[in-house]
């Protein structure tokens, strides 16, 4: 018979298995998720002193450069480890909020006193915190666990996902095929350049992640009521990975019907749409990238039809998002699938959280 340090370990196992490592309740994002990741943060740092040479400058300007923003950099350091009660030349075992602070801020100081360079400096900072934030997200949200937890489900997500496409249908083929074949949706996504077409599906894109992102909350309490878990509440960071398990499933949903929608369109418009549709639609043939025979017919993919579909399918999937949430059938679809596979989750965690107790 296990016992209850072993069922303890099970435990946490089973929770980073479904994506939830934060149901852990041992887990510090300093000592188990940064301290870890501290060669890396090191790594990243010293590449960075490079940010104090300019390349006007010659060899031995940059040099000087290097040189003189490695001694702020130890400087820096060395004060640090003033304020926390450490020897100066102490190499940090645990990262807390200063020495994360530190290597957002001290990195980006080093253009700003070389050169002036405050493009440099702001990327600097940005990317550093943005390295931090992915850390987070990897390690202590468990983001690889929760990818892999989703790549099971592709096949149950698909199935899922053509059934409330079949239900979405009556609203979605009306959007999409009377929008399909009109010379206004062919010149707002045809016309403009690589970047702006680009940069508007990235803004349909966010939109969605932005709307799904917005009623996360709401719907992971929902869900921790839903399962019993009232007497045990969850902490923000347990809350945000319950986000997160969430926010990937439904992901997954919106780019599967999304896709699905693209496809259909893409043939749809092989058959249908010539070439003299087109040039009546956008003052062209467009550009063809193959072309082939059936039933003696010449179909044409071009690079109009691929933006035209992928447009009106990402449209498609903002739609599908927010229909996921509004919609009463779709909720109760979709909510009782993530609530099941997370009642296991919520359960194995008061049992956890019990034997825990018993064992302090």
């Amino acid at each position: 018979m296990a016992s209850d340090s072993e069922r303890l370990e099970e435990y946490e196992h089973s929770f980073r298995r479904a994506g939830l490592p934060l149901f852990s309740e041992d887990i510090s994002p300093y000592e188990d998720i940064f301290n870890r990741a501290a060669p890396l943060l090191g790594i990243v740092l010293v590449g960075e002193l490079l940010g104090a040479g300019n390349l006007d400058w010659t060899w031995w300007q940059n040099l000087l450069a290097v040189a003189a923003g490695l001694a702020i950099v130890l400087a820096a350091i060395a004060l640090l480890n003033r304020a926390r009660g450490r020897p100066p030349r102490a190499i940090p075992e645990h990262l807390g909020r200063p020495e994360l602070a530190g290597f957002v801020l001290i990195p980006a100081v080093l253009p700003l006193i070389f050169g002036g360079q405050v493009g440099s400096a702001l990327l600097t900072a940005a990317a550093n915190l943005l390295l931090l934030l992915l850390i987070y997200a990897v390690v202590g949200l468990g983001l690889f666990p929760i990818v892999r937890w989703a790549l099971t489900r592709v096949v149950s997500q698909l199935r899922s996902a053509f059934t409330l496409l079949a239900r979405a249908v009556p609203l979605l083929a009306i959007f999409v095929l009377l929008s399909f074949p009109t010379q206004e949706l062919w010149g707002i996504f045809s016309n403009p350049t690589r970047g702006i077409y680009a940069l508007t599906i990235s803004m349909l894109a966010l939109l969605t992640a932005a709307f799904l992102t917005v009623r996360l909350p709401r719907e992971a309490r929902s869900i921790e009521r839903d399962v019993g878990q009232e007497s045990v509440p969850l902490r923000r960071e347990q809350l945000l990975n319950v986000e997160l398990v969430m926010f990937v499933s439904q992901a997954i949903q919106v780019l599967l019907v999304s896709l699905m929608i693209a496809v259909f369109l893409t043939v749809f418009g092989l058959l249908v749409v010539d070439e003299t549709l087109r040039s009546q639609w956008i003052g062209s043939p467009g550009h063809e990238l193959f072309h082939f025979r059936l039933f003696g017919e010449r179909l044409e993919l071009t690079s109009q039809l691929l933006r035209v579909a992928v447009g009106l399918a990402t449209f498609s999937g903002f739609y599908f998002a927010i229909a996921m949430f509004t919609d009463s059938t779709y909720r109760e679809e979709f909510l009782g699938e993530i609530t099941s596979e997370m009642r296991r989750s919520f359960k194995d965690r008061a049992e956890y959280l019990r034997l825990r107790a018993r064992m302090s």
